[in-house]
């Protein structure tokens, strides 16, 4: 059994086997906007293209459109992204550690930041047809991945749990086996428990909140997702729990399209100094307690 998987964090690694993705949609179902300060020397900037804010010797780098960061996510999956019943954070629309670090990003790199809600599979799909420039989606490195994204270092760790009913014969990871177990479609749980018990055994949904409905009616006996997703869930709906026990253990990255050096080497830049004055950590603190 391959339950206790420790994926390293990868500095400049990558996202998802284009073959397993090239049938998902990549169709943006909402959008929202957060004004950040506009490009550094946007008067000598090409078309396109954005440079560092002044002071960092970095060269520029292409974005989709010009003086924004276009993030690709898919809001079902609290407390990293989520649709906010208000205005959002900073008038996004959305809300979570995954929007507030884009955020922070974009305003490093004097963009505006731009937010496509869509598909998990198809917000991997945006960035490396070039519909978007990152996905942030609560998103962790794995080797099918490498082969067509490239990942930053990582800002967050992730431990996928199995939440199931509370009355459930499922009490081990052990038990797993012989059930039929639900997943958000595209992420490494799905990966992760096909490549164990098959795909037959195995239900993907679009969001982690449809499958735990799933779960909830019945049409399948446990649900593999991440943690801080999974006790938001677990919160909201009577009668589940999560087994004491972690099923996998990886690192949360933001991920560009293959190649896109430049982007990926000034959101590097910008991701150290937001860990080093404590900004990311303070975001994660308002979200996640321990």
């Amino acid at each position: 059994m391959k339950h206790m998987k420790k994926i390293a964090a990868l500095g400049l690694t990558a996202v998802m086997s284009l073959s397993l993705l090239s049938a998902c949609s990549s169709g943006t179902d909402s959008t929202g906007t957060a004004d950040s300060p506009a490009p550094a020397d946007e008067s000598t900037a090409p078309a396109g293209e954005s440079t560092a804010p002044a002071g960092e010797e970095a060269a520029s780098f292409t974005t989709v459109e010009d003086g924004k960061l276009t993030m690709a996510t898919n809001a079902q999956f609290p407390p990293y992204e989520l649709v906010s019943d208000g205005e959002g954070y900073e008038g996004t629309g959305f809300e979570g550690i995954d929007v507030e670090l884009a955020y922070a990003l974009a305003q490093k790199l004097g963009l505006e930041l731009q937010i496509d809600d869509m598909d998990f599979d198809g917000a991997l799909v945006a960035v490396q047809n070039g519909k978007c420039d990152v996905v942030l989606a609560g998103l962790t490195y794995n080797e099918e991945r490498d082969l067509v994204m490239d990942f930053t270092d990582t800002y967050a760790n992730g431990v996928q749990v199995v939440i199931v009913p509370e009355d459930s014969d499922i009490t081990t990871l052990d038990d797993l086996a012989g059930k039929k177990i639900g997943t958000q479609r595209g992420t490494t749980g799905y990966i992760y428990t096909s490549d164990e018990f098959g795909d037959d055994a195995v239900s993907a949904y679009d969001d982690g909140a449809t499958a735990v409905q799933a779960l909830m009616n019945g049409q399948v006996d446990c649900v593999v997702i991440d943690n801080a997703p999974a006790q938001e869930y677990v919160k909201a709906n009577e009668g589940l729990k999560i087994l004491d026990t972690e099923y996998a253990n990886e690192d949360y990255c933001i991920a560009v399209d293959e190649g896109n050096t430049a982007l990926l080497d000034a959101l590097n830049t910008a991701l150290d100094e937001l860990q080093a004055d404590g900004t990311v950590q303070a975001i994660l603190d308002k979200y996640i307690q321990e």
